[in-house]
């Protein structure tokens, strides 16, 4: 299945997770990587340098790169003291890289060449894009690091979200690849602040509405506090729906519980297991989209992951059969 054509889109480690088992499943992967990350490492770069945030695009690039270990560990790396504690070595060397590139987008290429990546990894936009947020309350929060907390201060939810400016353009890349895809993937990630920032930007959503490629909404496992308090896998999907032109072919879901030690120390952070109810079902069935659910879970050091092994077997067990 190496010529399988394959979009991924999200950002965060949840993307980045899924990128490195779908390289073992095809050859032709593309990553469409959300740019609105204000915190963090990349804020600060962002707001020193005026570049797109280079964190999202940087674990994307390890998910799918091919060189030795050290060399991807060194791109890892972050620094633990001085003025650069808790910055990665990796953003500066994508920051280093823009300093001799026409623009962002070729600072990744060249970064992606020299770590062999399996496929690209493209920013959704080359533009300079903030997320802004609507609570429930008529409350508007401008940042994407800045939207969870406030809405946990506030308690009050995200009504909607959206770009300032309000049209970006994509990338014809990435436009070309979802059109050349045969299968399309959303999710996992953070709803409100990596998955439907990408969507948001111009000719994306209608690029994966009109493609004739297989739609996959992989669902989160986990709800994240400050964005899905409370939600279901069908509020999630009808939140996408919201803000985009997108129809999913299929869902995909982890039907398997973790270990109550686990799920206890995810309920102090007030995050619970997203499983699918008979409400889902029901609303699956009604809009004619099939629902795939197995165990895809796997807990490392205490945190719940996607088993990205298990992800590559649905994908072999269901290409050509469906």
């Amino acid at each position: 299945m190496k010529d399988v054509k394959i979009v991924a889109i999200g950002g965060g480690t949840g993307l980045s997770i899924l990128l490195r088992g779908l390289k073992l499943f095809s050859e032709d992967i593309t990553a469409i990587v959300n740019v609105v990350d204000d915190g963090g490492g990349s804020g600060v770069l962002r707001e020193d340098l005026a570049m797109l945030p280079p964190g999202d695009i940087r674990n994307c690039i390890l998910g799918l790169a091919s060189k030795e270990p050290v060399l991807q560990e060194l791109f890892a790396y972050r620094f633990d003291e001085g003025r650069y504690k808790n910055q990665s070595f990796g953003n500066l060397m994508i920051a280093a890289m823009l300093g001799i590139s026409d623009n962002f987008e070729d600072a990744i290429s060249k970064i992606s060449h020299i770590f062999a990546v399996q496929g690209e990894v493209l920013p959704a936009t080359n533009e300079d894009v903030h997320l802004v947020a609507e609570l429930e309350d008529g409350t508007i929060v401008r940042g994407e690091s800045k939207i969870p907390y406030q809405v946990l201060k506030k308690h009050c939810p995200i009504k909607k979200v959206f770009l300032k400016p309000l049209e970006v353009n994509a990338l014809p890349r990435s436009i070309k690849a979802i059109g050349e895809a045969d299968i399309i993937f959303v999710g996992p990630g953070s709803l409100y602040t990596s998955l439907i920032p990408n969507l948001l930007v111009k000719g994306i959503s209608e690029a994966i509405s009109a493609s004739t490629a297989q739609k996959i909404y992989l669902s989160n496992l986990m709800t994240q506090p400050g964005e899905t308090d409370n939600f279901s896998i069908s509020d999630h999907v009808k939140a996408i729906y919201d803000h985009s032109d997108i129809r999913f072919d299929y869902i995909v879901a982890n039907n398997q519980e973790v270990s109550k030690e686990v799920k206890d120390r995810y309920q102090k952070e007030d995050s619970i297991m997203l499983m699918l109810s008979k409400k889902d079902r029901q609303y699956f069935q009604e809009q004619n989209m099939k629902v795939v659910e197995s165990d895809f879970i796997e807990v490392k050091q205490g945190y719940v992951r996607h088993d990205v092994t298990k992800i590559v077997d649905l994908l072999n067990n269901y290409i050509g059969k469906n």
